[in-house]
């Protein structure tokens, strides 16, 4: 039986101390995105001044989230030199630290001896996994609630060590 998974937005409105989110892929190709990203491989910059068109619920979840004392963090594993889709992401990560989130970025080669989970994964209250599921060229494929406490402690794990090597989003140049 298919697992019913609540929304991120709600998962993050239910967190109260901490939210930490690792990416390891080097593409991702996921709703809204892919115009955004075409927008930006045609010249398109965003208008940082002009909030309204870039602010999302997204954002605004993080925004509240870290209003209510939680500690929002991302880190992300890239192979370098970056993809193109990279140095976009780097780019839109001005919204997400506007939200309040932390970033930082870890080059992949800086990451072999550390021990990572299979997935992309966001970790609340370090008790509770939000799986993603990707296909090969970065489609959303859905994701899945794991409560296991070895998974959770293997996330949490994984993710502070990357956070640990991991460069700042300002001091990190793609």
């Amino acid at each position: 039986m298919p697992q019913s998974v609540p929304s991120f937005i709600d998962m993050l409105a239910a967190c109260r101390q901490s939210a930490v989110h690792l990416e390891m892929r080097d593409l991702y190709s996921v709703g809204d995105e892919v115009e955004e990203f075409d927008a930006w491989r045609a010249g398109h910059r965003t208008d940082w001044e002009d909030r309204e068109s870039w602010w999302h619920p997204f954002y605004q979840a993080i925004s509240d989230a870290v209003a209510r004392g939680a500690t929002v963090r991302r880190a992300r594993i890239v192979s370098e030199p970056v993809t193109e889709y990279i140095r976009y992401e780097h780019y839109i990560t001005h919204a997400n630290i506007v939200a309040g989130e932390r970033v930082r970025w870890l080059p992949r080669r800086r990451a072999t001896d550390l021990a990572l989970p299979g997935n992309d994964f966001w970790l609340f209250d370090d008790r509770l996994v939000r799986v993603n599921h990707f296909t090969g060229d970065g489609v959303m494929t859905g994701n899945e609630i794991v409560e296991d406490s070895a998974v959770v402690k293997l996330c949490g794990a994984a993710f502070e060590a990357v956070w640990e090597r991991a460069v700042p989003h300002e001091d990190y140049k793609v």
